[in-house]
């Protein structure tokens, strides 16, 4: 071939299309070479068209998030998000210790590609393959397969067919079922491995037998080689990594591998940080599939997206935001802060906080943590409360001792009896108003009867009384003993009399029929009500074994 021939040849491989220059052959070169020149602008112009229209093609299938076109050359990046089987496990080693982690979702393979000008008929993309979870090996075995497919349909479009491989048989070609072994920390530089295959311009095909770079990326940089059949060139490429970087930057395109690794807390391991990059990975695609997904509301019946429902997380039940949140609302505003279980019959999982913040607002929220705080506190039998009314604090008290201070205010006071501590007396003195009825006498009041069946006469002839009656005995005992103190020793009397204490958080309970059990309506725990055991799940065997029966 001539040189004029020859620098035609040449800018033929500098454009992509060759047109124009067919008004531009010198008058000396030849048939043969004008001919060449005609052939090869026929097949610059197919490949051109095939590659333009194969990029539009893909970005017509897959959503921005998983493809972006680097423009303005032909070239861009691919998220590939592999189907994963039903019960697929992650497994790290830990130590001796080998944690396993049921997901549905793996993080995608990232597929960096730039399209030569001579493919698909003459040359296959050139491309990086990125993937944290499989190992240098893996990563390369299926970089050398997307050559295979290439050379077995050498002269059509490879790209989408390297995806369906990708996102269907990557995991069978790699025989990977059910469980998926993850590098432990002492393989950390195989995490992260880039299978790369590239094409330069103006580079002679190579024999059989040329390796492919193979770069591993994880804290620093290392390299090895897959043998490649055919006669497909590789190096590793300069550009794409760069165009990585700006396709990560654009809108849409951020790189979630390293989002993940960013929120990863820094003292976790190499292993331990891609398990924690795989789960939330998992977790989000997990809600965005949900997000999209119609259910029917446990309470209305009504089809709603999972965007506008809620899933409580124990139990899995699914119920529209409106129905579970006037739910939550009413049982906060009444105080059954307990009550916030799943709506479903008989199920007593509960929402998380989260989701309560979420259905209720700030202000029923507060109510709600408040009030659930209080109960919880209620409920621990080592935690009661300041008697004083201006304080109210939380005491923890010593099993050993009826005695507890109270830290905010100093008060020591009895836990059974909730007065100021008596020492090892009793914890429920006779009840007397001798101090009020002798301040009374010295002003020439009458005392008031002595035995309790007196004070409940005097009490119910004071009630049932006419405005005279009444007059004439609050001029003789004087009013305010009529009015309040007796009405409140009588009460206490009452209370002392026909209630008892439950002996697991000292709230008074009395006892309005049926057997013997008796369960507490603070704590819910259950105690007998004869001896005030505290009674397990074996309820028979203390009625049967001791003195105490359960029906009388």
């Amino acid at each position: 071939m001539s040189q004029e021939g020859t620098d035609i040849h040449r800018r033929f491989h500098t454009e992509q299309t060759g047109i124009v220059f067919l008004n531009q052959l010198p008058r000396t070169c030849n048939q043969r070479e004008f001919n060449f020149c005609v052939i090869r602008v026929q097949v610059m112009s197919s490949d051109f068209e095939e590659q333009e229209d194969e990029l539009l093609a893909l970005q017509s299938i897959f959503s921005p998030q998983e493809f972006g076109r680097n423009e303005p050359k032909f070239g861009g990046e691919i998220r590939v998000c592999v189907d994963v089987p039903a019960g697929f496990t992650v497994a790290t080693k830990e130590g001796e210790l080998l944690c396993q982690y049921e997901i549905s979702f793996l993080p995608p393979l990232l597929l960096n590609f730039d399209l030569p000008e001579d493919y698909p008929s003459s040359s296959p993309p050139s491309f990086t393959l990125t993937c944290s979870w499989l190992s240098h090996t893996q990563i390369s075995v299926l970089g050398a397969q997307l050559i295979d497919i290439y050379q077995a349909t050498r002269g059509t479009v490879v790209l989408f067919t390297w995806v369906q491989f990708l996102k269907e048989d990557a995991l069978r070609f790699l025989d990977i079922e059910n469980l998926l072994e993850l590098p432990s920390d002492d393989h950390t530089s195989k995490n992260c491995c880039h299978a790369a295959n590239q094409q330069p311009d103006n580079h002679p095909a190579p024999d059989a037998g040329t390796s492919h770079n193979v770069s591993c990326n994880l804290s620093g940089h290392c390299e090895g080689d897959v043998s490649a059949p055919s006669d497909l060139s590789a190096s590793a490429p300069s550009e794409p990594r760069a165009e990585n970087a700006s396709l990560s930057k654009s809108p849409g395109h951020s790189n979630s591998q390293e989002d993940d690794q960013s929120i990863s807390p820094p003292f976790l391991s190499p292993s331990q940080r891609l398990v924690s990059q795989i789960l939330i990975n998992d977790a989000t695609q997990q809600q965005k599939r949900f997000a999209s997904t119609v259910f029917d509301c446990g309470v209305c019946f009504s089809g709603y997206l999972g965007s506008d429902s809620v899933k409580l997380p124990e139990c899995g039940h699914i119920f529209c935001r409106g129905c579970l949140s006037e739910f939550c609302k009413v049982l906060i505003t009444e105080g059954n802060v307990r009550g916030v279980t799943c709506p479903q019959a008989e199920c007593s999982s509960a929402p998380t906080p989260a989701q309560v913040r979420t259905l209720v607002g700030e202000e029923l929220f507060g109510r709600y943590d408040r009030l659930l705080l209080q109960n919880t506190l209620e409920r621990m039998s080592d935690v009661v409360y300041c008697p004083r009314r201006d304080c109210g604090s939380a005491v923890i008290r010593e099993k050993s001792s009826n005695a507890a201070m109270c830290s905010a205010c100093g008060f020591a006071f009895c836990v059974a009896c909730r007065k100021t501590y008596h020492g090892a007396g009793s914890c429920r003195p006779e009840i007397s108003l001798g101090s009020n009825t002798e301040n009374e006498s010295e002003e020439g009041k009458l005392p008031l009867p002595k035995s309790k069946e007196g004070l409940v006469a005097l009490w119910e002839d004071y009630i049932g009384g006419g405005k005279e009656r009444k007059r004439l005995l609050e001029s003789r005992y004087g009013r305010s003993v009529m009015t309040l103190k007796l009405e409140g020793f009588l009460s206490e009397s009452w209370v002392a009399v026909n209630t008892k204490y439950c002996p697991y958080c000292f709230s008074r309970i009395e006892k309005n029929g049926g057997c013997n059990v008796m369960t507490c309506c603070r704590c819910f725990r259950n105690f007998c009500w004869v001896c005030l055991t505290k009674l397990t799940e074996r309820t028979n065997n203390h009625f049967e074994n001791g003195t105490c029966s359960r029906y009388w």
